[in-house]
């Protein structure tokens, strides 16, 4: 038996923001992270449709690009303060998983992020408040997912929170808000997506239900792709982008992820290689990696226009220099002695993720270390 969790609703197309008037409460706490919100109106435009619903609203402001669990803390101290009924996460990935985390913790201050960090730990939420995600980037599909990813900083580790309870109420999937996404943040997201139908596509727990999303999104992703990073303004392309973000994130937060993700959270945690960078250098060869007990890549190959693992990977690598993403982790500069100061204690942590529970192949530790070290150098692994 299995189950399938997505948000109550999902409002999704142009123009689509303007359902926040059909939200119900009191008042609202608006989590973004810089100036983009603003900048682009989505902020204004989101106060006015909940002051249209009667619903009051305030700002929390500030999350950084990597979530930490300091500002986790102060948002919700700000939560507290305020009490709200509806929190909105409004921006990017950091932005919405901070939010989802804050709500965590106002609802249940003693929480710690280490018990958090356990697999579906979270206790029942939506005691206080209802959640409600706005995403103005394509790639995490964290509006529909029961995910959120908050950083240590003073460990350099990311913390995968992965729960259903974090599920959103409400999704709105709105592409016009996504066209003044720069070209590599458009880019790197869009890669992030892709890993996400990926790796759903072949977890060890996959389904039909999740398997038709993440194969749809894949063929999105690689027909809108480049036309999003090259003609920002394109409506048609954003809201492709925007739709096979969600798909994606509705396949993986029902199946989850494998060793891409579980890798790639310690390239962030630890370099700063930003989240879709870092899972576009290493899907091919974690491709390649589980191929060796696993046929369906060849299914993913095949709405391509390819029949195996390594033409998916190729494909993958070919989109991946289109959009303009580097191919390997030395490219980002990183300096050989510090890669490999750092390379014991990234393959322990990625052994220790979560994410590496869902993986089709049981990975060792020596094998994840080798992975590590071709991606470092962007040569293809074997084995």
């Amino acid at each position: 038996m299995a189950k399938f969790i997505v948000p109550k609703e999902i409002y999704h197309g142009i123009g689509s923001l303007e359902n926040v008037k059909e939200l119900k409460g009191k008042k609202a706490v608006i989590v973004i992270g810089g100036s983009s919100v603003k900048k682009n109106g989505a902020l204004q435009r989101t106060q006015a449709y909940l002051a249209e619903a009667n619903i009051s609203s305030v700002v929390f402001e500030g999350v950084e690009a990597d979530p930490s669990i300091e500002t986790v803390l102060k948002g919700a101290q700000f939560f507290s303060q305020e009490q709200p009924d509806v929190i909105i996460g409004l921006g990017g990935c950091s932005a919405i998983d901070a939010a989802k985390t804050m709500w965590v913790y106002y609802e249940y201050p003693d929480s710690k992020l280490e018990e958090l960090a356990q697999p579906f730990a979270v206790k029942p939420l939506r005691n206080k408040a209802i959640f409600v995600a706005i995403p103005t980037t394509s790639g995490t599909g964290t509006e529909i997912t029961g995910l959120a990813v908050i950083t240590n900083t003073e460990k350099g580790t990311k913390h995968p929170i992965v729960s259903h309870e974090l599920t959103p109420d409400v999704a709105i999937v709105d592409g016009e808000l996504c066209k003044s996404m720069p070209a590599h943040v458009t880019a790197n997201t869009g890669l992030d997506a892709l890993s996400h139908a990926v790796e759903a596509y072949v977890s060890n727990i996959a389904d039909r239900y999740n398997d038709a999303l993440a194969k749809n999104a894949t063929d999105l992703i690689f027909n809108y792709l480049p036309t999003a990073v090259n003609e920002p303004q394109n409506e048609e392309a954003r809201q492709a982008m925007h739709d096979a973000s969600c798909m994606a994130g509705m396949a993986f937060t029902n199946v989850w992820l494998g060793i891409v993700h579980a890798m790639s959270h310690q390239l962030g945690g630890t370099f700063g290689i930003p989240h879709g960078c870092a899972n576009a250098i290493l899907m091919p060869n974690v491709i390649r990696f589980n191929s060796q007990v696993t046929d369906k890549y060849n299914d993913l190959a095949a709405v391509l226009g390819k029949t195996n693992a390594e033409e998916l990977a190729q494909e993958i690598a070919a989109l991946r220099s289109k959009v303009g993403t580097i191919s390997s982790i030395k490219e980002y500069g990183i300096d050989e002695q510090a890669w490999a100061a750092h390379l014991d204690q990234l393959t322990e942590n990625a052994l220790k993720d979560p994410c590496t529970l869902f993986n089709p192949r049981v990975p060792k530790a020596e094998e994840i270390k080798a992975i590590y070290q071709a991606c470092f150098e962007g040569t293809a692994i074997n084995f």
